[in-house]
């Protein structure tokens, strides 16, 4: 595992307060924001959802800076980092591991796979057959590998940053509407500024070697103590409510195949909870719901077939249903 510097009170059984995870997190995306240029309200979605316990989809056109993201965190973090690059040959032995022969013994032994990690990069997992996904996206559900009928615990934490190529569909294996569900966020990159382009050109003469290292901010044990922390920021029934509601909206939108599940609107809680974390905050407010709606919710919908010509996607109608429904009042205070 990574070396890494630990951060006041996130050594092994430290207890933080919510306040501490803010002041943690803000150290983790200046860190990150040393690496990647100009991604500051992306990589606050990416640091919510881990925050949060769950796995990332990072979907968006190739050179934007995913891999490099995916690999800065988990340095930020002090987690243990491993990169799978999913072809159309990659067996799902490759991902969680096989039983071997051990010729010294005569006896076959597990050789974990690149899954045991503390954050696994799945590159291009859309390039994967049905079989390597499903195999993938079992553990992520489950934290643990089943093979020949044993079952190997994950490490803890675990989580999974996937990327996905939204164009060059030859010779892919999109992922079907059950298994992006699975991913408690997508999120995109987007292009960047052409003076953020400039500053990623600056940066590169500046350091005179193509690869970039992260320093450590916390290890493993720290980011179990803030997600134990994030755990604790309860939430109004209003804003609760208004969560299920969002989810709810998008069932009965018109242009809807198949709306967000409960999964949509337990993942839009759990990501708002830790998005206002970040914030700085130990209470919820809608705000932090809106913000996090598109990336929680847009990758569950399945809009209708035959609107697909007319620029309807999740993410536009995830901001109709925002904009439909109206938001509790902002409740300004502390946690009780």
């Amino acid at each position: 595992m990574t070396d890494s510097v630990e951060a006041p009170g996130t050594g092994p059984g430290a207890g933080l307060t919510p306040d501490d995870v803010s002041a943690l997190s803000r150290r983790v995306l200046e860190r990150v924001g040393e690496a990647v240029v100009g991604k500051g309200e992306a990589l606050e979605l990416v640091l919510a959802g881990i925050l949060a316990g769950g796995h990332v989809l990072l979907e968006d056109y190739p050179g934007l800076a995913k891999t490099l993201a995916a690999r800065s965190f988990a340095q930020a973090l002090g987690l243990e980092f491993r990169r799978v690059q999913f072809t159309p040959d990659l067996l799902p032995s490759d991902v969680t591991g096989a039983f071997v022969y051990d010729q010294k013994n005569g006896e076959f032994v597990f050789r974990p796979g690149p899954i045991f990690t503390g954050l696994l990069l799945a590159d291009e997992i859309n390039r994967t057959p049905p079989k390597t996904q499903a195999a993938l996206l079992e553990s992520m559900q489950e934290h643990q590998v089943t093979v020949e009928g044993q079952t190997f615990p994950l490490p803890v934490p675990f989580h999974v940053l996937a990327t996905a190529n939204p164009v060059e569909y030859e010779g892919t294996y999109p992922l079907p509407e059950a298994q992006l569900d699975r991913f408690m966020l997508r999120i995109g990159f987007g292009y960047p500024s052409a003076d953020e382009e400039w500053q990623v050109l600056q940066r590169r003469m500046a350091r005179r070697q193509e690869d970039q290292y992260v320093e450590p901010v916390t290890d493993a044990a720290g980011l179990l103590a803030a997600q134990r922390a994030v755990e604790t920021v309860t939430v109004d029934d209003t804003v609760g409510r208004y969560c299920v509601e969002l989810a709810a909206a998008t069932r009965r939108d018109s242009q809807v195949l198949v709306g967000a599940s409960p999964r949509g609107s337990l993942a839009l809680l759990l990501t708002a909870r830790s998005y206002a974390v970040i914030q700085g905050r130990d209470y919820v407010v809608p705000e932090d719901v809106k913000a996090v709606a598109v990336a929680a919710l847009a990758h569950r919908i399945t809009v209708r077939p035959e609107l697909w010509l007319h620029d309807v996607t999740g993410a536009s109608v995830v901001r109709a249903v925002l904009a439909q429904v109206p938001a509790p009042p902002t409740v300004v205070g502390a946690r009780q």
